[in-house]
């Protein structure tokens, strides 16, 4: 479903084609940079896949194929911005910097959460279709009424699109004019159904309804996914209110590792969008245009590796929290129920005793 409205700077074969409304500002070692962003990124999420699949993990969301849709946007984001991610958004969390074992804590069911928030300006994992949409617009609306100067962005797919929490949020931020950017990352498939059974228009036109801007990137091209994000999150700081952005991409793997994708699409739409691989595409720009040598690539595949290696190891070592632990968080403050269900389960003896 792409029309003539999708914004790209890079071509598939890695060449750059004009646009009337962007241009890219990056020079050649940012481009690098990016490219060793996604490279990473791939690199980790292989390795927790692989993890998930011998047992060390009980879930994984694979972002296999959407690394650009997420490292274009994460790098368009400044340090005083705050993020509201889903369950996929690992290459943002990478781009906030997210220690990538702290990534992993929730798929390893060692966590509710992962890492601190304010300390990342990233929120934790939303497991709950949409809902961080709303939380997002919340946080926004706060943001505007401290007059700071940041911007939110959250992150959704095209399924959650239709879910009423995101809908919901448009309404809030459209009528307070909040400033954020709703990311969505149309990989096309939620889940086994696909998005032509969602909507009969680009997704991105939904934004005209509820009265802001929406535009359609081709989420496989990192360069465009970082002016249109940038140009968005520079409005919405400026006080020009909401935007959503449609990132088209395509889910390379499965949905998550508990999901058979071969049973709902065909090989051959698969085979179509691996010749649109995002890294590929921004490694032959470098060779091309920035004569960038083998070497340089090389060295990032073993940054890589090194890094998914100490991600196993620091997996590995991820002790099961106390089972009674669950109750400390639970409220502010101490509350008889709580503290009833703590007693219980000591008496059951279920933990390592009463904290």
């Amino acid at each position: 479903m792409i029309d003539e409205q999708l914004v790209q700077l890079l071509t598939p074969e890695g060449q750059r084609i004009a646009s009337a409304d962007y241009e890219s500002s990056l020079s050649g070692d940012e481009i690098f940079g990016f490219y060793r962003d996604m490279a990473i990124v791939r690199r980790i999420c292989n390795e927790a896949t692989s993890l998930q699949r011998q047992g060390q993990l009980a879930l994984w969301a694979p972002v296999l194929g959407q690394e650009a849709a997420q490292i274009g946007c994460g790098r368009a984001l400044e340090p005083s911005d705050f993020t509201f991610p889903s369950y996929r958004e690992h290459g943002v969390a990478w781009c906030r910097g997210v220690p990538p074992e702290d990534m992993l804590r929730i798929f390893r069911a060692v966590t509710n959460g992962g890492w601190d928030p304010q300390r990342y300006r990233h929120n934790v994992p939303t497991v709950v279709l949409g809902n961080q949409a709303l939380h997002a617009v919340g946080y926004a609306m706060g943001v505007q009424r401290d007059g700071a100067e940041e911007a939110v962005m959250t992150f959704f797919g095209d399924g959650a699109s239709s879910q009423g929490d995101v809908l919901e949020s448009f309404v809030w931020a459209s009528s307070f004019n909040a400033p954020i950017v709703f990311f969505c990352q149309n990989n096309q498939w939620a889940i086994s159904e696909p998005t032509s059974l969602q909507t009969k228009i680009p997704l991105y036109h939904r934004a005209q309804g509820f009265g802001f801007p929406g535009v359609r990137v081709d989420g496989n091209d990192v360069l465009a996914v970082y002016e249109v994000t940038k140009r968005a999150l520079d409005h919405a700081r400026a006080g020009a209110g909401p935007t959503l952005i449609e990132a088209f991409t395509y889910r390379m793997g499965a949905h998550t590792t508990s999901d058979d994708p071969t049973r709902y699409r065909i090989d051959a739409e698969v085979e179509i969008w691996k010749h649109r691989d995002p890294i590929e595409r921004v490694k032959s720009l470098l060779v091309h245009e920035f004569k960038v040598k083998a070497v340089a690539f090389d060295e990032v595949t073993r940054e890589a590796d090194a890094i998914a290696l100490k991600l196993r190891e620091d997996v590995l070592a991820m002790d099961r929290p106390d089972p009674l632990s669950m109750f400390d968080h639970a409220y502010a403050a101490p509350h008889p129920l709580v503290e009833e269900g703590r007693r219980e389960m000591v008496e059951l003896g279920v933990g390592g005793g009463s904290h």
